[in-house]
């Protein structure tokens, strides 16, 4: 009997234990669900801004591309370029007329030409030429060309900085120019426009100025100039020197010998028509003038109111006296 209880007591005891499971269990899987569906929506909120921020970057990263696409150019440079050249042909005038030729061809021109004969009667001429800038190479060496080429020298000056400080200041002292202007319309006082117009004609002589300069770095950056030496004869260098001999040292001394002697002649002749007026001063005087003049009379002796003053006797020597008294008793 006792058994069949404790077996009855057992079971209900079971099957409380077993419903309080399932319980524990389905309370465990909706908390479980519910975990698992805001997990879902965070990972789903941080996918999109996730998403969101690589979109920013990607619109950050083209536009930042298109600006630096369109980010300004480096300013280019402006040069001076400048050559000489001296080329021995056998015809100037033809070698003249192929330069002539080869510049109008790149677009330039003549700007200044000169020709001469030497002693022998070749002729030599010399011609400056402005050509663009991109024919600069071209044209030089077709002019090099040309003959037999003696002598070449060729200069490039960079004047970028000039360039850009001559724009800069023209800008500043065009809104310098229209402010007086401003003022000058606003005022009332004649004094103070006519203090405003000075002003305005000293800035805008800076101005006029400044625009020159800018115009004449723009020729020169924009046309190279080429001096060019045409000649039918080599030319003939005289070998320098260093050490000078007895020649040099007779031929220095003659120089200078024969450039005293010039100048002494110079200080005569400078000196002659004074010397000329003083001799003929003194010619007049003595030949015209003075004897003309009264002649004064000669000093009459001394003498008083007694009559002549005796005149005095002059002392014997004693030795003399002696003598002459021996003299008379013989």
């Amino acid at each position: 009997m006792r058994t069949s209880r404790s077996r009855r007591s057992v079971r209900p005891a079971r099957a409380l234990a077993g419903l309080l499971l399932a319980a524990g269990l389905a309370l465990t899987g909706c908390s479980g669900g519910a975990d698992s569906s805001d997990g879902g929506s965070a990972l789903s909120d941080d996918k999109a801004a996730q998403s969101q921020a690589e979109g920013a970057a990607g619109d950050a990263g083209r536009a930042g591309g298109k600006q630096a696409s369109q980010a300004p150019a480096p300013a280019a440079n402006h040069i001076i370029r400048t050559a000489t050249l001296t080329v021995q042909v056998k015809n100037v005038p033809k070698a003249l007329a192929a330069a002539r030729t080869t510049t109008e061809n790149a677009g330039g021109f003549v700007g200044k030409e000169s020709t001469s004969r030497d002693e022998e009667g070749q002729e030599q001429t010399e011609v400056v030429l402005r050509i663009p800038v991109e024919k600069y190479d071209e044209v030089l060496a077709d002019l090099e060309g040309a003959g037999k080429l003696l002598e070449r020298t060729a200069n490039a000056q960079d004047v970028t900085d000039q360039v850009v400080d001559v724009e800069s200041r023209i800008a500043t002292q065009r809104a310098s120019v229209a402010r007086i202007r401003e003022l000058m319309d606003k005022a009332t006082r004649l004094s103070d426009v006519v203090t405003l117009e000075g002003e305005l004609s000293t800035r805008q002589a800076d101005l006029e100025s400044l625009l020159a300069r800018q115009a004449s770095l723009k020729d020169r950056t924009s046309l190279a100039t080429i001096t060019l030496s045409l000649s039918e004869s080599p030319v003939v260098k005289a070998a320098k020197d260093d050490d000078p001999g007895v020649v040099d040292a007779l031929a220095g001394g003659w120089d200078a010998f024969v450039t005293m002697l010039r100048w002494v002649v110079v200080a005569l002749a400078a000196v002659l028509p004074f010397l000329a007026g003083i001799a003929l001063i003194v010619l007049v005087w003595l030949r015209l003038i003075r004897p003309r003049l009264p002649r004064r009379p000669a000093p009459a002796g001394a003498s008083t109111a007694l009559g002549p003053l005796p005149m005095a006797r002059p002392v014997p020597e004693p030795g003399r006296e002696q003598e002459q008294e021996r003299g008379e008793r013989d």
